[in-house]
């Protein structure tokens, strides 16, 4: 059976749709429907139901790619080790959340630039991010968000604790975490809030883990990054939920204070995402692998 027939079907399996997968094989969509219906003449046997959005693989199909997918990875890591040594410094293309890439993945990476890895990155909203990776735009994309689907895979990365704070002025006025735990969130209703969206993603998650209801005011001040959302907090705007990996300097330095310190806080899971099968391509397997040894000591 042609290797290259059994390679499309993977791709289109995985991608749950013919256009997408001759996005990623560089073929026409013609072209992949012309070698699956081969494919299915082969066998016999049908192995996608084509629907009004993408195809569902049959019985058939499932079957055949759970036998051949390991074979034809395995084939490709094998063809890519063999590679000579400048396969070792491709380009990679990461997409991530702008703060957490240029904080922690991009600084993490710098061994491997020293070494002749080049990057490439990109920045934006999870459901964005893993919608370039299926379409292959990216090879390695950083997201709160856990992908669904067979073309994606999925690696927990590290969790984030997320911090209350404001400026100084504002703990003082309140009277400290001890007076907003025992007064609970009406405590807070005097100060304004400072989010990244309206829909206050971060206030709204930490509200409903610790205090255990929505917030009830909107927002004073939108900043679409929250390294923004840091300076207006710092210059006393008002009070903010950020990860604590980009607060502590200011937390440190006393320019922030956190309002309360929960018994168990909130946290949020970054996962390392990558398409299916491409983690035989040495630079994005060695990227991976860096990347989650670094997140043990973050």
């Amino acid at each position: 059976m042609d290797l290259a027939l059994l390679r499309t079907f993977v791709t289109v399996h995985r991608a749950g749709s013919f256009t997408r997968a001759a996005a990623l094989l560089g073929l026409s969509q013609p072209a992949v429907t012309s070698q699956i219906r081969s494919l299915e003449r082969q066998l016999g046997r049908p192995l996608f139901l084509r629907k009004a959005r993408g195809v569902t693989p049959t019985t058939v199909g499932d079957e055949l790619a759970h036998k051949v997918a390991p074979h034809l990875d395995a084939l490709t890591e094998i063809t890519e080790a063999g590679l000579d040594e400048e396969s070792a410094i491709r380009t990679l293309h990461l997409a991530g959340p702008p703060e957490f890439t240029s904080q922690r993945a991009l600084p993490a990476l710098a061994p491997l630039i020293d070494q002749g890895l080049c990057v490439r990155t990109a920045f934006g909203p999870a459901e964005e991010l893993l919608a370039g990776l299926a379409d292959g735009h990216h090879d390695l994309a950083i997201t709160t968000t856990r992908p669904r689907g067979a073309l994606l895979t999925a690696t927990p990365l590290c969790d984030e604790e997320h911090v209350l704070i404001a400026a100084p002025r504002w703990a003082d006025r309140l009277g400290g975490p001890s007076v907003v735990q025992a007064k609970g969130v009406h405590a807070l209703d005097p100060v304004p809030l400072v989010e990244v969206h309206e829909s206050l993603p971060l206030i709204s998650r930490y509200w409903s883990a610790v205090f255990e209801t929505p917030p009830a005011a909107s927002a004073a001040v939108i900043a679409s990054d929250l390294r923004a959302v840091l300076a207006c907090v710092t210059a006393g705007a008002g009070l903010a939920v950020l990860p604590r990996y980009l607060c502590t300097e200011a937390l440190d330095s006393g320019e922030a204070v956190a309002l309360l310190d929960p018994p168990v806080p909130p946290l949020r899971t970054y996962f390392l995402a990558t398409r299916a099968g491409t983690l035989a391509l040495p630079h994005i397997a060695r990227t991976h692998e860096w990347l989650l040894r670094a997140a043990a000591d973050w």
